[in-house]
């Protein structure tokens, strides 16, 4: 026992000295903070495998690692790994006052990026707060110049609109505008409400955009405005309007156009699947006719939503396999339409229970398609 105790007191002690040392990085608080997680489930099997009751050093080991991480996030403000795994931690451990105070943290030090703005927009719509998921993902896309955080706000509002149409099914009179109430003390406050009440907390405010940003970069106030319409937003038209202003952006191309295709051609909210993934290939057709990102949700269109291990697909294959022949003739790039089709095959042919005359004909035409456009 007592050589254990001076194994632990000797690493401890290792990683104190790290941390501490003049070129320290954040990844020696990270290993510090892990080390201190492993001893604790360590503890906590040890604990459970002799039958110790409830002990108060688990409160103990949590403040330290917190504090571990505070630490690491104090001398490198600006590493987004440190900030992450720091959220992560609290997130685990339930220690919501802390995650949101650590979350406002990060954002005020790293305001373009957008992994953390799609971090606290999915925790808020998870907590039934969608019009605060709104609120980050709306700041967030003035700040960060990219697809991703416009296609996860998009991601985010078709999961909504199919919690929604689960929830309300048979009902009517309800909004997929309007979040359930959420609890305060998970609650990321703006700077726009001068009422608060002076606590420690709450005064940690999210950052504003530079004037620059919110002309030029992404979602402006009346833009904002366009996605505040009750009455369409049932029939999808929130996404819709997500895809419709990213298109003004400096980004916006092909490939950004071809995930926002597939994300609406997966996307669990059934009724409006197919409605928006044409707007998307609409859109595509007048300005990339003959990009194979075009051509390429073009073919697959006929299926789109469609379950591979149903009937209705096999009459859709036909469709989409018409369809790769003209697409054929007019794209730009066949290398790259052909890889393309013969990924999108390869994601069919992993599916379970498919038709063995199904899975015939797929891996023909991915052999076909290497073929004749590789």
């Amino acid at each position: 026992m007592q050589d254990e105790i001076r194994t632990i007191v000797q690493k401890r002690n290792d990683h104190e000295h790290r941390v501490l040392a003049p070129g320290s990085r954040p990844a020696d608080f990270i290993a510090f903070a892990h080390w201190e997680q492993s001893l604790d489930t360590l503890r906590i099997k040890r604990c459970a495998r002799l039958k110790i009751p409830h002990v108060t050093s688990a409160h103990a080991s949590q403040a330290r690692i917190l504090n571990i991480f505070t630490r690491g996030t104090e001398r490198h403000q600006g590493s987004g790994a440190i900030w992450r795994a720091y959220l992560a931690y609290a997130g685990k451990i339930r220690a919501t006052k802390r995650w949101r105070k650590v979350m406002a943290q990060a954002l005020r030090m790293r305001p373009t990026d957008a992994e953390l703005w799609v971090m606290a927009g999915r925790r808020a719509a998870r907590n039934g707060d969608m019009g605060g998921a709104r609120a980050f993902f709306m700041r967030g896309c003035r700040f960060c110049d990219g697809e991703g955080l416009w296609v996860e706000y998009a991601r985010c509002e078709l999961e909504w609109l199919a919690r929604i149409e689960a929830k309300t099914k048979g009902k009517k009179g309800v909004s997929p505008l309007l979040g359930d109430r959420v609890d305060e003390g998970d609650e990321i406050r703006f700077d726009d409400d001068e009422d608060g009440d002076g606590d420690e907390d709450d005064s940690i405010l999210l950052p504003e955009p530079s004037a620059a940003q919110e002309k030029t970069r992404a979602l402006t106030r009346a833009a904002a405005q366009t996605l505040d319409q009750k009455s369409p937003a049932m029939d999808g038209a929130i996404p819709r309007a997500i895809f419709d202003i990213s298109r003004k952006q400096a980004f916006f191309g092909p490939s950004t156009a071809e995930a926002f295709f597939d994300l609406f051609a997966s996307s669990s909210a059934a009724s409006h699947r197919a409605a928006l993934a044409q707007h998307v290939l609409d859109a595509m057709s007048e300005l990339y006719p003959t990009h194979p990102a075009t051509s390429s949700c073009y073919v697959r269109q006929p299926v789109v939503g469609v379950d591979p291990r149903k009937a209705e697909f096999a009459a859709g294959l036909r469709e989409v396999l018409q369809r790769l022949k003209g697409a054929v003739e007019i794209v730009e790039d066949r290398r790259s339409l052909a890889e393309k089709i013969g990924a999108w095959v390869d994601g069919l042919l992993a599916v379970g229970e498919l038709d063995a005359g199904l899975r015939t004909v797929l891996e023909h035409t991915k052999k076909k398609v290497g073929a004749d456009l590789g």
